[in-house]
């Protein structure tokens, strides 16, 4: 069954809910769906029902919340992704594919070796459109609500930030050679929240890598290999969910 995407559903006395914008377009003008037509609607507080057109008006789609749908009987790691800024391409592709995988937030942020920067004319274009592709992604992969993709801000402003929180915090850097993730993972308690960094293409600086670890990240390796940045965020994610999230069927760990 289809789905589409509101900020919240609302709905009233008769257990209707109008939808407009962008979704009402893609309903009425791309898919010509029409009365009686069922989908399911979702929204970002983890709502989800099933629900039937009632009736058109204009630009504007009217819906019968038929039902409330459950949402994941799992309980997911939360995954937080702090990734430094990357070229148009490589970012829209980052962002799309962690969502698909379950991150529950991605934090970009702009140090010394990245190149793109945050005070630029169209971050603003960039942030509507990554989070329009996190809302994308989550329709596809039926999460239950989109991943929050946080305005790009500068690498110190997410160490003070990350700095207090109390969980499982690990930093992928090519330089290390002791430590690998899976046994970090292997290693620590059973976490339920874990956050990640990613550095730009052409890595860390000595001076940034010591304020991270400071703010007590965990440096470790992915292997021998040479990574492009999203590759390996794609990567580190789907590590995370396999040691600690839903990538397995309930009941079979």
């Amino acid at each position: 069954m289809r789905r589409f995407f509101i900020e919240q559903i609302k709905k009233n006395a008769d257990d209707l809910c109008t939808i407009s914008g962008s979704e009402a377009r893609h309903i009425l003008k791309v898919l010509r769906m029409t009365e009686g037509d069922q989908f399911v609607l979702m929204d970002r507080t983890g709502c989800r029902y099933e629900t039937e057109i009632e009736s058109v008006a204009g630009a504007t789609v009217n819906v019968r919340l038929i039902r409330p749908l459950a949402g994941s009987a799992y309980q997911e790691a939360e995954i937080t992704l702090c990734q430094a800024l990357l070229k148009s391409g490589p970012m829209d592709y980052l962002i799309e594919k962690t969502s698909e995988l379950g991150v529950a937030a991605v934090r970009p942020f702009a140090c010394e070796r990245t190149v793109v920067k945050i005070n630029g004319d169209g971050m603003t274009n960039k942030l509507r459109r990554w989070q329009e592709i996190a809302i994308s992604a989550a329709k596809q992969s039926g999460r239950v609500a989109p991943a929050d993709i946080f305005k790009p801000v500068l690498l110190t402003e997410v160490m003070q930030e990350m700095s207090n929180a109390d969980c499982l915090k690990v930093m992928l850097w090519e330089r290390e050679d002791s430590r690998d993730l899976k046994d970090v993972l292997s290693a620590s308690a059973p976490e339920s929240r874990v956050i990640g960094m990613v550095g730009p293409e052409g890595g860390f600086s000595s001076k940034e890598v010591t304020s991270v670890v400071d703010a007590g990240f965990i440096p470790v390796s992915l292997g021998r290999r040479i990574l492009r940045a999203e590759t390996a965020a794609i990567t580190l994610t789907a590590i995370i969910q396999y040691e600690l999230g839903d990538l397995c069927i309930r009941g079979s760990r």
